[in-house]
């Protein structure tokens, strides 16, 4: 919360209460209300409201500077429910409360939602999602960068549907790009960006059909490196489906789950390195990198997703935010500026192993990467989208009195079974658990454990996404575009309007403030001749 002056002074009174209650006495009831509890006085409300109010008043004055550089964090499952309790936890591991913090992403001036629907799902998935916020065009679930005139799995559907993404768009216009996830980087979300699959599941060729193969079919690694060969920053896990079959990994030499898995027989990492250099697979090698001596960066940290940020190793694994850093600090070289990806990706594992705990320090720590990048731009000049692909059927209620942990107990038991139940809950997923044909009472487990799963209402292995619309949130140029309610589709298409690439173009403008030959449309051109010759 930011304070005014008289506020600060008031909260550092109540340091000191007893003294001013000793003082004044009976005649300053007001005054130890506002020293003691100041949310029970009207005026620490109402000041509140003014100051959010004269901030409002700000945004009047409208960013429609271009974008130079554009940054779309994707936190995959990340729905409203899911930020809200990540704000919870990140002000309780601060020691506050919980309710009034706020998260960098609650900072930005905009809020939109956005309807997650796939063309042929009413709750949809990832990878039909990805095409949607990335390509600018909605399609199947479990497809990633074709139409939806494309069938998951049928190769032969392929050829003829693939549509690209902003990541090409800002590429062919000469920014820098880049891909950074805590998953694979040939998972659902970041594969949109660069590949055209039928099959958000053919990691490699050892996971393609034989059909697929013969058929001309790619799979989505081997597309990471030959679609768009100069992405100049990929960052996440991966590194089984870049090597051959039975390869050990350098990591886990003994781990046969581990080894490579490519049928082709092809080192990917090592065409990357005698292409473009650099390549990292652990978190010194990152850290020890002069970004300023590297352009192209390869950082595959595990075989497959990166761990959870509770289980991460710290010697070996890189944050989120970590990773973020390193890639800015290589993009932003470019003068023409960047485009980044960046995803907070195990947030919709954790809530699909019914583990909130897990998904919600994901949500926290994809939000400490977001305050980074805030640091090392400008509101000015890059326009940063905060959103996700789909919710989850997570939950957290049970009229819970404030500053409850946000993974503590209702404060009544059922009335019906009398036993007590968590705040978080699920509406399917792993936690369904009977115990002598009842419902667990979770007084007897430890319910804040990193690994517990929440009791559900029905038994499934993993729960399922949800299919209300999710939160979409924006600053810097042009970022008042994203806004209502829109069809998820819509996203990049701001995005690319606000940096001037893709295909509307018309409003850019040359630095002389005249319209730019270039950038007027056929149309306008054919009108303007015309008037030159009728005159």
């Amino acid at each position: 919360v930011t304070y005014s002056k008289a506020m600060i002074i008031i909260l550092f009174c109540r340091r000191i209460f007893v003294s001013c209650v000793i003082i004044c006495g009976q005649t300053c009831k007001h005054v130890f209300l506002w020293l003691v509890e100041p949310e029970k006085h009207p005026d620490f409300w109402k000041e509140w409201a003014q100051r959010t109010l004269k901030n409002a008043l700000t945004l009047q004055d409208l960013n429609k500077n271009v974008a130079k550089n554009i940054i779309l964090f994707l936190g995959d499952g990340m729905g409203v429910p899911t930020v809200t309790a990540a704000r919870i936890l990140k002000g309780q591991m601060s020691g506050q409360s919980g309710e009034e913090t706020q998260l960098e992403m609650d900072k930005f001036p905009y809020v939109a939602l956005s309807k997650t629907y796939n063309t042929n799902a009413q709750v949809p998935d990832s990878a039909g999602t990805a095409t949607a916020y990335l390509c600018g065009v909605k399609a199947n679930e479990g497809t990633v960068g074709v139409s939806a005139a494309a069938v998951r799995s049928q190769c032969n559907t392929t050829q003829g549907n693939e549509v690209t993404s902003i990541l090409k768009w800002a590429k062919d216009a000469g920014k820098s790009v880049g891909i950074v996830t805590t998953t694979r980087v040939n998972h659902a979300t970041p594969s949109a960006a660069y590949a055209h699959c039928v099959d958000r599941d053919w990691y490699s060729d050892g996971d393609m059909p034989t059909e697929a193969l013969q058929s001309g079919c790619k799979d989505i690694a081997r597309q990471l490196f030959e679609n768009i060969p100069d992405i100049d920053v990929i960052m996440g896990g991966g590194r089984r489906n870049m090597y051959p079959r039975n390869t050990p990994d350098v990591e886990y030499p003994g781990d046969k789950k581990h080894n490579g898995t490519r049928k082709d027989g092809r080192n990917l990492v090592g065409e990357w390195i005698d292409r473009k250099g650099y390549y990292a697979w652990n978190r010194k090698d990152l850290l020890s990198l002069n970004p300023n001596n590297v352009d192209y960066l390869l950082g595959l940290f595990e075989p497959a997703d990166l761990p959870y940020e509770l289980e991460r190793n710290k010697e070996t694994d890189p944050s989120l935010t970590e990773m973020v850093d390193v890639a800015i600090k290589i993009l932003r070289k470019n003068e023409r500026g960047f485009y980044l990806l960046v995803e907070g990706g195990r947030i919709d594992h954790g809530h699909h192993e019914g583990k909130a705990k897990q998904a919600l320090h994901e949500a926290v720590e994809m939000d400490r990467a977001i305050t980074r990048a805030d640091l090392l731009t400008s509101i000015y000049d890059t326009l940063t989208v905060v959103t996700a692909d789909h919710s989850h059927v997570f939950s957290f209620g049970g009229y819970t009195p404030r500053g409850n942990s946000i993974f503590g107990l209702a404060p009544t038991v059922s009335d019906i079974d009398q036993k007590p139940f968590t705040s978080i809950l699920y509406g399917n997923g792993p936690g369904f658990k009977l115990v002598n044909s009842t419902r667990e009472n979770v007084s007897t487990v430890d319910y804040e454990q990193n690994n517990y799963q929440a009791q559900s209402a029905v038994p499934l292995r993993m729960e399922t996404h949800g299919g209300e619309d999710v939160a979409i949130f924006s600053k810097g140029p042009m970022a008042h575009l994203l806004h209502g309610v829109q069809e998820q589709h819509y996203i990049p298409h701001v995005m690319a309007y606000a940096a001037c690439i893709g295909q509307n173009k018309d409003h850019c403008r040359t630095n002389s403030g005249s319209p730019s030959l270039s950038h007027i449309s056929p149309t306008l051109a054919l009108l303007l001749a015309v008037k030159w010759l009728l005159c």
